[in-house]
């Protein structure tokens, strides 16, 4: 299993440029997982279904199976929010793992970069940005720039640039707090 980030500030487009990406990948026959920081509250378990009713009334944990498919609910309460590597340590068996978000945390990134977005880029200052998909050049980089609409080629980097999972978790265990 290998790891990527993909990371930028909101309005990038990291979550266009993965929903683009991962049909790439899997028509090479990976088996692609991802895992998406979210900064605000969010449920994904609607009022009135089951689940939400257990939910409702106490449960901390919910897993729901079918033949095709299940998810796992997890209460984690306030200021525990689970780490980079204790949510990589979750995966099922992949090929490769991309991670939205977590653009602090120590696992090797591509930067989304859209000048609309009106953000400086983050690659100058972080030395784990390995690639930049950008709607703009960036001459002096210190890494490869690729356009946001070279899917392929972004596959390529994307490959080429991720680590072992080990190798991740080993890094983002020595940075701690940092992920």
């Amino acid at each position: 299993m290998r790891v990527i980030g993909l990371a930028g500030w909101s309005g990038a487009g990291k979550t266009t440029l993965l929903t683009r990406l991962i049909p790439v990948l899997a028509a090479r026959g990976l088996r692609v997982a991802t895992l998406k920081h979210a900064h605000h509250a969010f449920d994904v378990d609607p009022p009135g279904k089951d689940s939400r009713r257990h939910r409702d009334a106490g449960a901390q944990e919910v897993i729901v199976s079918s033949a095709r498919r299940s998810v796992q609910i997890r209460e984690v309460g306030e200021g525990a929010e689970p780490t980079l590597a204790g949510l990589l340590r979750r995966l099922g068996p992949c090929d490769l793992v991309l991670v939205e978000g977590f653009k602090r945390a120590a696992h090797p990134k591509l930067e989304v970069f859209r000048a609309a977005a009106g953000r400086p880029a983050l690659h100058p200052e972080d030395d784990r940005i390995v690639a930049v998909a950008s709607d703009r050049p960036f001459p002096r980089a210190r890494v490869p720039v690729l356009d946001l609409d070279d899917v392929a080629g972004i596959a390529e980097v994307v490959l080429a640039r991720s680590d072992a999972i080990g190798t991740v978790l080993e890094r983002l265990e020595r940075h701690g707090a940092a992920d």
